[in-house]
This record gives C-alpha cells, sequence and structure tokens, in this order.
C-alpha cells in the first residue's frame, strides 16, 4: 500500500504525545508499505528519503497570521498542496491516515480531489481537555473535529475511554469507531543502562526520585502533584521531584512550589531530549502523571518499559494501563491527598516497587508491543481499501 501519513508534529518537531505515535507507527509500516509523512517544518522545506518511509517536512506560508486559527488554516493549505504533488509526481496514494483535528482541512481536500479513502485518529477532544465547550474557539475547535469524524471511512481512538468519549460527543456509531492502543518501543526503553553519574546531576544518592514529564497544562494535574509532594516530604524528607517539559503554566507552577518551600525538592528541567527522557526514566524510582483528563497515557508505557512504577490517576486511558497493585499504582483522580499516599506507599516498600516494576516491564513488553499493534493497524486499512473500491466514488473511471 501507499500510505499518506498526515500530522502538525514529527520529531524532532514534539509538541505533545502525537509526534512520537506517528514516528512508530510509519516507522513500523514501512517495513511492508510505502509511508509518506507529509507534517510542518520548524526552519526549511525539505524531503528526508529513508527508504520506503519519505518524510516531507512543509513550512506555513510566509504571511502575517492574525491568530491561531488562521496559521491552522495556512499550515493546512501547504500540507494539501504538498499531498497533491506527490500524488501526481510520484503516484496516487491508497489511503490518507489524518491526526487530530488539526489536519482536518487537509484531509478533506486530499480526499476529495484524489478521491482517497480517508481514516482519522482522533488523539484527544477539546470537549475532553476542558470538560465542556464553553467559548468560540473551543466550539470551533469541537465542530472541525466533528468535521473530520464525519468524512472519516473510519475513526480510530486509543482506548475504550475515548471510543465511548467519541461516540457520544460526536455521534458515532459503534462499529465507526475502531479502538487501537498505542505502543512502545519496548527496547528502547528497557535497554537503557543506569547512569549514577547522570543521576547525580537531578538528586543525591541517598534521595528516591519522583519524576514527571509532559506538557505544563492543567490537565495534566502537575498542580495537584505538588501540592501532595508537600504531604510526601512531611513524611519521607528523602525525595526529589524532577519536572520535566514546559507550557503555559510552568511559571505558575513554579510559584506554587516556592510557596510551598519547595524549592530546593523540586527541580524544572524544561524541556529535555529523547535520550534525557530514557535515561531519567531509568534513574528514577517512581514515575507520577497526574492527569486530569488522559485518552491514553503512552508516558506510562514509557516508565513501564524502563521499569519505573507508574503513579497514575485512576481516569481514562490510564486507568486501561495500570493496575492498581499489579503493574502500578492508582490514586484517587484530583485528590492530592490520595496522591501523596501512593507516592509514599511505593517509596517506603521497596519489595513492592520491585515487584510493580517487573510486572510493569513484562506488560509493557508483551500487551503494547507496536509490532502487534501495527498489524492491527494495517488490517484495517486494507479492509478499507477493500472497501472504497467497491464504491464508485472511488472509481478512478
Amino acid at each position: 500500500m501507499r500510505i499518506l501519513q498526515l500530522t502538525w508534529e514529527y520529531p524532532p518537531r514534539i509538541v505533545g504525545g502525537i509526534s512520537r505515535v506517528v514516528r512508530s507507527i510509519s516507522q513500523k509500516l514501512s517495513k511492508d508499505d510505502n509511508v509518506y509523512v507529509i507534517t510542518l517544518s520548524e526552519d526549511y522545506e525539505r524531503t528526508e528519503d529513508h527508504g520506503n518511509l519519505k518524510i516531507f517536512r512543509v513550512q506555513v506560508y510566509p504571511l502575517n497570521s492574525l491568530n491561531f486559527i488562521d496559521w491552522v488554516m495556512m499550515m493546512n493549505m501547504a500540507l494539501a498542496e504538498k499531498a497533491i504533488y506527490i500524488a501526481q509526481s510520484e503516484g496516487r496514494f491508497d489511503i490518507i491516515h489524518a491526526h487530530d483535528w488539526l489536519v482536518a482541512f487537509a484531509a478533506r481536500m486530499v480526499k476529495h480531489a484524489l478521491r482517497i479513502p480517508l481514516v482519522a485518529t482522533i488523539h484527544a477532544t477539546e470537549h475532553g481537555r476542558n470538560g465542556g465547550i464553553y467559548t468560540d474557539m473551543q466550539k470551533f475547535i469541537h465542530n472541525v473535529e466533528w468535521w473530520l469524524t464525519f468524512e472519516a471511512w473510519k475513526v480510530i481512538v486509543n482506548s475504550e475511554f475515548m471510543k465511548h468519549e467519541c461516540e457520544r460527543i460526536f455521534s458515532l456509531t459503534p462499529d465507526k469507531c475502531i479502538t487501537i492502543p498505542n505502543g512502545i518501543d519496548y527496547d528502547e526503553f528497557a535497554n537503557v543502562e543506569f547512569d549514577l553519574e547522570f543521576r547525580r546531576k537531578y538528586a543525591l544518592d541517598n534521595e528516591k526520585i519522583v519524576f514527571f514529564i509532559g506538557r505544563h497544562v492543567y490537565e495534566k494535574g502537575i498542580h495537584i502533584l505538588i501540592e501532595a509532594f508537600r504531604k510526601v516530604l512531611d513524611n519521607f524528607y528523602d525525595a526529589k521531584l524532577i519536572i520535566a517539559g514546559n507550557g503555559p503554566m510552568t511559571g505558575e507552577l513554579y510559584s506554587k512550589a516556592h510557596f510551598l518551600g519547595l524549592s530546593n525538592k523540586v527541580l524544572f528541567t524544561g524541556f529535555i531530549s529523547d535520550e534525557e527522557r530514557k535515561k531519567l526514566f531509568k534513574a528514577s524510582d517512581i514515575a507520577v502523571f497526574p492527569s486530569l483528563y488522559e485518552p491514553f497515557g503512552i508516558v506510562a508505557l514509557e516508565a513501564m518499559a524502563s521499569g519505573c512504577v507508574p503513579v497514575v490517576s485512576d481516569i481514562g486511558g490510564f486507568s486501561e494501563i495500570v493496575k492498581h497493585f499489579h503493574n502500578g499504582l492508582t490514586f484517587f483522580c484530583g485528590n492530592s491527598n490520595s496522591l501523596a499516599d501512593m507516592i509514599l506507599l511505593a517509596l517506603k516498600d521497596d519489595i513492592l516497587r520491585q515487584k510493580l516494576s517487573r510486572q510493569a516491564q513484562s506488560d509493557a513488553k508483551e500487551i503494547y508491543s507496536w509490532d502487534e499493534i501495527v498489524k492491527r493497524l494495517r488490517n484495517l486499512y486494507q479492509m478499507i481499501v477493500t472497501e472504497a473500491k467497491k464504491m464508485n466514488w472511488f472509481s478512478l473511471n
């Protein structure tokens, strides 16, 4: 098959979790199929040729956009132009895979211009991120998300939680919404060597490391983690909280930690490289993800593959990945006292932590292998392509 992946982020451009997911499925699919990734470039337009995997990085039109939506529209025009050019010069695609609402306009244009079936992955929803739709901007994004699901032959979600959410808020029938979980490159995390000198950059030898990585936005619940850590230190002082990543709430979170007297026990690293990310997972004792909304939670899988015990909110995709006292610990979403109790339990009980670590690694390897997940994705593509050939609308004649 000739598969087109449309995404607004792809490594090294990393905004959220979509980037690494699209990279992984594209690399795995390219072992047997021709994969074309069209994405945004942060510097200059270029093409990367990796055999069956070709990555086309395009630039947004060099115009001064008035707002974010204008910028999104110009990006979509640039993506669509490149897709149509490739189809005309190198051959027609068999299927389009669009990732989230930000590429919805380009996906629809290419679908109708070239008469190619479209499949869309909804990685998260505006309704879920905000606990409802309240502003004109949120309403617009929500409508675009609905429009993308309407245009798609099938809608892929990464958890049963997301399947129920999309069926409810977009009025999708159960047969249109397909659950295919995200996966993990197990060896990429499991085979990282423990580096003591690297660890000493972040914590003292006697301190156990509590690690968080993610965007600094409200729905990630980092403010709850900082509140919980105050209670943790009152009961277990030999602990260090490492908060990696950045975002619009970074300044507020830093101030909160300072106000609670945690300045010397909470370290904000800012953006870290993939290499540092893997080493920190390996060096940490537990990884905490206190999200208020989490469609899947691939960070929990990364922690599990590293042998780092995950402590997560009992919501969304996390509740499907992390099983309490089996391969990690869960706490009541939004409850800082519950979170503090679970952190203390994990830090104080070395035997429990080792048991959970072993099971977490086993589950990450056996259940969430990208090879198995991409096999399911390829089967879905083939089914859609076969069905599309029976439809007159998609006929080349």
